[in-house]
């Protein structure tokens, strides 16, 4: 089997403070013109964007890709809503646990996958400001001890 790299374009690391992160799932993306370019030179931003299920597609909204420097009127709408590319019966589970559970989804990271872009969607619960706390006190006592260890071997 041929081995399929990955590179990483933009990550949304805003999710991973506001949300937890229940499961997460790999989606393609319609992308029209001069999008792919911009999105190989790296000009993504996620930080806003979430996902709707309308009319039975999943469409990702708030995801700015600028537009192609060296292109001209083929050049898209920076935020438009972009379609992801899932099968149906995931969609609709998708759709079921946000309109039942409350979750949310949200677009995790864009990558390369050989020559294809995709999204990584994460099924997303809310955090409260308490758990937004716990989680910075959990990540400083980790360094912390880190450094400390760190010191320790020298």
């Amino acid at each position: 089997m041929p081995k399929v790299s990955l590179k990483t374009i933009a990550k949304n690391k805003k999710a991973y403070h506001d949300y937890f992160v229940e499961e997460s799932q790999e989606a393609g993306i319609e992308l029209c013109g001069t999008e792919v370019k911009s999105v190989r030179m790296g000009q993504v931003n996620l930080k806003d964007a979430w996902c709707s299920v309308e009319h039975g597609d999943l469409l990702v909204n708030g995801m700015h890709i600028s537009p192609y420097a060296h292109g001209n009127i083929f050049n898209q709408e920076p935020m438009r809503p972009r379609r992801l590319l899932m099968h149906k019966r995931e969609i609709l589970r998708l759709y079921g646990l946000v309109k039942q559970n409350g979750y949310a989804l949200i677009p995790l990271s864009v990558y390369f996958k050989g020559s294809l872009v995709k999204v990584q969607v994460g099924l997303c619960k809310g955090k409260k400001l308490y758990d937004k706390r716990a989680d910075m006190a959990s990540r400083a006592a980790k360094r912390d001890i880190e450094r400390a260890m760190k010191e320790q071997n020298r």
